[in-house]
């Protein structure tokens, strides 16, 4: 689904693989891994990603492609089956953080959920995080 938008925004087919691999949260080098290419071939490929779909940075790739994921929907269920060690691609996070409070005002709060990715070591504990969120505080 989403390789299929990408290659319509004029993407190539290699273009929307590393765009969709970058988008799950993988780094350059696990992309690289993946295609059997070299780093600096997965940077040349973002560089064109990047002006392809008039996006300035890895972030914004991420959140404009975010919406068009389908492995989101199909990974929801193991989350809830075990909400204590749910893990988490802390890049992918960041970059919905990042526009979510670019967007947000006092006013209003964003609810982010935390991307799930088989196979990451990043866990979110229940219990840390900023306990200011949702206290009604402004």
């Amino acid at each position: 689904m989403l390789r299929d938008i990408l290659i319509q925004k004029g993407l190539s087919n290699r273009e929307a693989e590393v765009a969709e691999l970058v988008t799950r949260g993988l780094s350059n080098k696990e992309v690289a891994n993946q295609l059997f290419v070299t780093e600096k071939t997965v940077k040349f490929h973002l560089t064109n990603i990047y002006k392809k779909m008039n996006v300035k940075s890895r972030a914004q790739l991420i959140v404009w492609c975010l919406p068009h994921l389908s492995f989101i929907e199909n990974e929801r269920p193991q989350a809830q089956a075990n909400p204590m060690a749910t893990p988490i691609n802390s890049s992918a996070t960041s970059a919905m953080n990042t526009a979510a409070s670019a967007n947000t005002s006092h006013a209003q709060q964003a609810t982010v959920t935390p991307l799930i990715i088989p196979g990451r070591s990043n866990v979110l504990i229940s219990g840390q995080g900023n306990g200011d969120i949702g206290t009604g505080a402004l």
